[in-house]
Parts: C-alpha cells; structure tokens; sequence
C-alpha cells in the first residue's frame, strides 16, 4: 500500500511522514520539491500513479480564492487513479475550506476530513516564530480565545484515518482542550521559556504594512473574519478519533521550549 502524502514538507506533513515511515508503510511524499505544484496539473498523474490512500493539505490555505475547486479536481483525479481512501486536512469556520470538504468528498472516494482549529506550532515553526523570538508578537487579534491543536495530534488522527477502519465520512473538529487569548498563550511561552515575551495588538492596517507581502494578506483575512469567537469552543475530535484527551497547549510550550528553538 503506497500512501501520498501532499505538503510533505509542512507542519502536518513531516510529522504524517514520519509516523508512517517508522510503522513501515509505503509513503510518498509530495511537495514542490518532489516536483509536485497544486496549481500544475502536468504533476498530478505521476504523483497519483499507484497510490492507494492520499492526505490533502493544499497551500497554502484552503480559505484562498479557488482551492476549493483545485482540490475537488485533485480527489476526482485521484478516484480514477484508484485511490480508495483520502484525507483532508481542513480548517474550522471557513466557508472555502468547507466547500472544499464538499468538493473532494463528491469525488466518491471514502474520505476522513480533519477540520482544524489554529495550530500551535505557529509560534514555533511559521509566521509567529520571529515575534516570539524577538521578545514581542504583534498580531491583529483582539480577547477572542482559540483552542491550539497540536500538530502532533494532527498527524496522529492523519495517520489513524489513513491506516486504519472506520474513519471514512467522518468530519473530526479537532481542537486543544481549552481555549487561550494570544495574550495568554504568549504568558504560557514565557513561562516554559524563562523569558520575557509580551503580546501586541497592531491594527491589521499595521500588520499588513509590516509583513512580507505573500503572507500580509492570508493572515489578516484569517485574524479579522475567523477569529470572531465562531471558533473558541473545544471540540471533541481528537478524543472520538483516537479514544484520548487532546495535547494541552502548555504541554506543547514546555516540550517546544526543550527543543531551544525559542533560545
């Protein structure tokens, strides 16, 4: 059983490479590195011949104008290549990203959707790292709470949904097990740090003029429409999908903070 693993180099990726390498399974991974393009249908067949389960995680969001509609074209492609199970990495409260679970589940193939809240390792390892680095993050977000999921939850209900029965048609919201406000998040990174680290409100008109130019525009969309509180509650995803509770996002600050990548 050969398993696609899309965005193979990215947060979820990695760790859904890893996980199944060590248990022996088949992977393949596909990135831009691997010569695989979303955005190039040329690269599709090559990737797709042989495989027998796909993970899905577009970037660079499934929230951006048309994702919906290359991804659905990816799973219709993927069904006549023979894949038999496909899983989505998702997000929680976009409409875009919800259209997208439409689109690749009227493919026909059994697909397990994993529909995320915001991850944790965006203070570690993406467009949050360097404020935490710096000492101050300053983001366009107000006293809305979001659950953190970690991303190594993320792989473990990935890898359960592309290795195991009983998860297709499923839609697992998957969340940490409480909600934070950034300010409090940031306190809970200071503390497994040993470090002062404060918390900014920046307008998003502030934030956009400030960002690299590829990102300004994705994550003021995604502060400003999703983080409106639609988000805060906890889900049970991660318990229904794997029978246990979900990392705790001070757990994930303290094992992060050990690794000294915020030394």
């Amino acid at each position: 059983m050969t398993t696609l693993i899309t965005g193979a180099t990215g947060k979820t990726g990695t760790r859904i490479v890893s996980r199944l390498t060590a248990a022996g399974v088949s992977v393949r991974p596909a990135s831009r590195a691997t010569g695989f393009n979303w955005e190039d249908r040329s690269t599709w067949s090559a990737t797709l011949a042989g495989v027998d389960a796909a993970y899905l995680a577009y970037f660079p969001d499934l929230a951006v104008p048309g994702a919906a509609d290359t991804v659905g074209d990816f799973a219709r492609a993927a069904a006549a290549a023979g894949v038999t199970r496909l899983v989505l990495l998702s997000g929680r409260g976009e409409p875009e990203a919800q259209r997208a679970e439409r689109e690749v589940a009227a493919a026909g193939v059994p697909t397990t959707v994993v529909r995320c809240s915001w991850f944790a390792q965006n203070f570690s390892e993406s467009f949050m790292l360097d404020g935490v680095l710096a000492g101050t993050v300053a983001l366009p977000a107000d006293g809305t709470p979001e659950p953190f999921v970690d991303a190594e939850d993320i792989a473990d209900v990935a890898v359960a949904a592309l290795t195991e029965d009983g998860h297709a048609g499923e839609v697992y919201e998957l969340t940490g097990p409480r909600a934070l406000r950034m300010d409090e998040a940031v306190a809970e990174l200071a503390a497994a740090t040993g470090r002062p680290l404060t918390f900014t409100r920046v307008t998003p008109e502030a934030y956009a003029a400030a960002a690299p130019p590829e990102l300004a525009e994705l994550v003021v969309f995604l502060f400003t429409e999703l983080l409106d509180g639609r988000n805060a509650q906890p889900q049970d995803g991660v318990q229904r999908a794997l029978g246990r509770a979900p990392r705790d996002f001070g757990e994930f600050a303290r094992r992060t903070a050990a690794t000294g990548v915020w030394a």
